[in-house]
């Protein structure tokens, strides 16, 4: 004697919408942990706006020159007369320097900036500028 099967056999789907979802939420999860991994050793200054190309940026000398002539060495204030000595100790053969002065720095002061870097042995510089 047969007997009835009390259930049918369904094939199984795979739902899409709540694939989307997961999708989604991962995309913007690494989206906003890629934008945090961008460092710069410098404090808010304004910077000039134009267009460069993504420099990637991982324990660099930074040298930010703010609006009222302030020089930082890595978001350390530092004078001018020791900004040769410090790039000396600190600066590895090879690498670049990031510029990062305010819009509204003196020109003086900047160009004083890459003389002591100069002077330190430094022939490579960035300067750093907002993405228009």
């Amino acid at each position: 004697m047969k007997l009835p099967r009390s259930r049918s056999v369904r094939r199984g789907r795979i739902e899409i919408i709540p694939m989307i979802d997961v999708m989604f939420f991962l995309l913007a999860t690494f989206m906003i942990a890629s934008l945090s991994l961008q460092k710069l050793n410098a404090l808010g200054e304004t910077l000039p706006q134009g267009k460069a190309a993504e420099a990637k940026i991982e324990d660099r000398l930074t040298i930010a020159v703010q609006k009222d002539g302030q020089l930082l060495l890595n978001k350390s204030p530092i004078a001018m007369t020791a900004l040769t000595a410090a790039l000396q100790t600190q600066w590895h053969a090879g690498e670049d320097v990031i510029i990062a002065a305010d819009k509204d720095a003196r020109h003086g002061d900047v160009v004083s900036a890459m003389l002591a870097a100069r002077a330190a042995g430094i022939s490579d510089f960035s300067l750093a500028v907002d993405n228009e």
